[in-house]
């Protein structure tokens, strides 16, 4: 079951032949997180990418004021990796909370690395996810500087109705780097509008 999900979002971004998608799985590891467990914290190398197929994580770091900033959800059907700790093999400025009881299916690097010499096309694969996240990514940060607040809420709560419904509103606030009494405000005045 698990297995599934990966198999469909790798055949949404490049069309491999069903032998090839099970070699590219059969480099995954199946690996449970309970609610508030960290999959990776600040300081530790990531030397895994993930992706979730049962619960939800939090991706957040605290700044120098002990705010935590969250950068974003991950859940059912969405991948977890610190790109720069992965890539250079340094320590992380993130930290991978589970919200929920969670399974991960996790590909560790050198795995990964002796998969693109296996099956060259996986390259491809990876590009085209990273050009995606980019560019999602990209958009977040011009949605930040050119949104208000309150159209920055309602574009999160439209566009991620199933995650928006499983978190909290201080942690929406964290992603929305707003403070938590700022959040209730805007939602009391949508309340009476």
């Amino acid at each position: 079951m698990s297995y599934q999900l990966l198999k469909e979002n790798i055949r949404r971004n490049v069309n491999f032949s069903d032998m090839q998608i099970d070699e590219i799985c059969s480099f995954f590891n199946t690996k449970t997180v309970k609610k508030g467990e960290y999959l990776l914290t600040q300081g530790s190398i990531c030397k895994f990418e993930g992706f979730v197929t049962k619960g939800c994580f939090r991706i957040f770091i605290i700044d120098t004021k002990g705010n935590e900033n969250i950068l974003y959800f991950a859940a059912e059907d969405w991948w977890l990796i610190d790109t720069d700790s992965f890539m250079n093999q340094t320590p992380s400025d993130l930290y991978f909370q589970a919200l929920e009881d969670s399974e991960v299916l996790i590909i560790q690097k050198a795995d990964k690395e002796r998969l693109y010499d296996q099956l060259p096309l996986v390259e491809k694969l990876f590009r085209i996810m990273s050009q995606k996240a980019l560019a999602a990514w990209q958009k977040r940060l011009i949605r930040n500087h050119c949104l208000t607040a309150k159209e920055r809420y309602q574009y999160f709560l439209n566009t991620y109705p199933n995650i928006a419904s499983r978190i909290t509103d201080r942690q929406i606030a964290g992603y929305l780097g707003i403070t938590h009494e700022f959040l209730s405000k805007i939602k009391s005045k949508s309340l009476k509008n």
